[in-house]
């Protein structure tokens, strides 16, 4: 024993423990001692005793903290990748899509932007924010679409439309059935990409709630004991330089933390689940393609009514009270002809040669742009990390003896009460069940906030 305190003094006015005065300058005997119990002369107090009880907790909670910091930030900053790499796949598939239009059916091209708008609003809000149901979305695009296509192309040169009658084809879309079955082959092609970017950036938004709620563990009395017993008894000999045997760090920070290791397999899972949704999102049949089938789907619905553009005018008269024609009477014959409205060129019911050349016409092919690319690469370099990432539960406890504590070009370490030359104690596994038998902290039931943060992992495989 060192005949002053002068090392442990400087120590704890170093590591901002608490007031110098709190220190004696020399060793004593002291009897009220909790945690470092000792038979001979001290340099630590009671007083003492308390601030390493709170220093401890703030220097591993530091250590988790650090821990998670970088893990917490790459999930954060990717679920932003995410969705901007998303909401930039809507706009270009939303272009693609009047470009289509502009291309293929000009007389309507400019109403139809707004409709467009819609869907792709309607899309965008369903993955970042609401609860609706992609065929509802989609069945209310070809509802509001049903109009603008009677009224321009199968049955063009009516006069004055009003708005109840536009409402009335509107409600009447699904009744009468023009587009055939390409609204559901749109929900079908859509729906599980679309749902697997929602769910992604949910699961996102979960791994950092779970992150953000066991790095801000609360240690038990036991758990705090034995580790001021681990970082601070040896300094009440005058050792402020001798670092913890590693075994024995580790059935510390293993029993301190033993019911964050329980999360472990429900983290893997989260991880397993990840992976899956990166691979649904950029495969062959991913977010980037989907969206970009909607031009085409669309285009073959059009083309659908066309083809059926008799049946589909006898159904609306029987349904719909059916506006007046607008009419002249030429010097020539007295007979009424379509006045054509200023807006568009009449296109009625196409013969299915023109048509077939519409298809091949249209700008329907993929948009090459660097987006795909970025949503894959991101994706990639993503998985790639969280992967590492594995066992970040199971091995915090290792990360922190080893990171912090392992001694340094030295043959000794301190066991907790003497330097030795190793720690000969037997070295406990991770997670509760495995603490029964852990030399050095005794370990209570299942903590509560652990609990709910399984119950939040386990909610994501429901």
């Amino acid at each position: 024993m060192n005949p002053s305190c002068h090392e442990v003094r400087t120590a704890f006015q170093l590591r901002q423990i608490g007031p110098l005065k709190f220190v004696p300058d020399f060793p004593g005997k002291v009897e009220d001692l909790q945690i470092c119990t000792h038979d001979g002369p001290t340099c630590c107090t009671k007083r003492m005793e308390e601030k390493y009880q709170a220093v401890v907790r703030r220097e591993v909670l530091q250590s988790i903290h650090f821990l998670s910091y970088e893990l917490k930030y790459r999930i954060e900053k990717n679920g932003e990748a995410f969705q901007e790499a998303f909401i930039s796949l809507i706009h270009s598939a939303r272009n693609h899509t009047n470009s289509m239009f502009k291309t293929g059916y000009r007389t309507m091209a400019k109403e139809a932007t707004e409709v467009v708008k819609g869907l792709f609003t309607d899309l965008s809000l369903y993955v970042l924010d609401t609860s609706w149901s992609i065929e509802d979305m989609v069945l209310g695009f070809f509802d509001n679409l049903f109009p603008l296509v009677y009224n321009r192309l199968i049955h063009p040169g009516l006069n004055e439309v009003s708005l109840d009658y536009l409402e009335c084809l509107r409600s009447a879309r699904q009744n009468i059935n023009p587009f055939g079955s390409y609204p559901m082959k749109m929900v079908a092609e859509i729906a599980e990409p679309l749902q697997a970017m929602k769910t992604l950036l949910q699961v996102l938004n979960i791994g950092s709630e779970v992150i953000n709620m066991t790095k801000n563990i609360v240690f038990t009395r036991e758990c705090t004991r034995a580790l001021v017993k681990m970082q601070y008894c040896s300094h009440c000999h005058g050792l402020t330089l001798i670092k913890p045997c590693v075994a024995y760090c580790l059935n510390v920070m293993r029993g301190c933390l033993a019911n964050v290791a329980d999360v472990d397999p429900h983290w893997q899972a989260y991880i397993s689940n990840l992976n899956e949704l990166t691979s649904i999102i950029t495969g062959p049949q991913g977010v980037e393609l989907a969206l970009l089938r909607v031009a085409p789907l669309v285009n073959e619905a059009i083309l659908h009514a066309q083809l059926n553009g008799p049946e589909i005018s006898t159904t609306v008269g029987k349904v719909c009270d059916q506006p007046q024609e607008r009419a002249i009477a030429t010097s020539q014959e007295n007979t009424a002809q379509i006045l054509v409205m200023p807006s568009f060129q009449p296109q009625a019911v196409t013969p299915f040669g023109t048509l077939a050349q519409r298809r091949s016409s249209l700008p329907l092919k993929e948009v090459k742009t660097d987006r795909p690319r970025t949503m894959k690469k991101n994706s990639r370099d993503f998985m790639n990390y969280i992967r590492r990432h594995r066992t970040f539960y199971a091995s915090m406890a290792e990360q922190i003896c080893e990171d912090d504590l392992r001694p340094h070009d030295s043959s000794t370490c301190w066991n907790g009460v003497n330097v030795v030359e190793s720690y000969t104690n037997r070295v406990v596994g991770n997670g509760l069940k495995e603490q029964v038998n852990n030399p050095e902290v005794k370990v209570r039931g299942p903590d509560a906030m652990v609990k709910k943060v399984i119950d939040k992992l386990v909610q994501i495989d429901q």
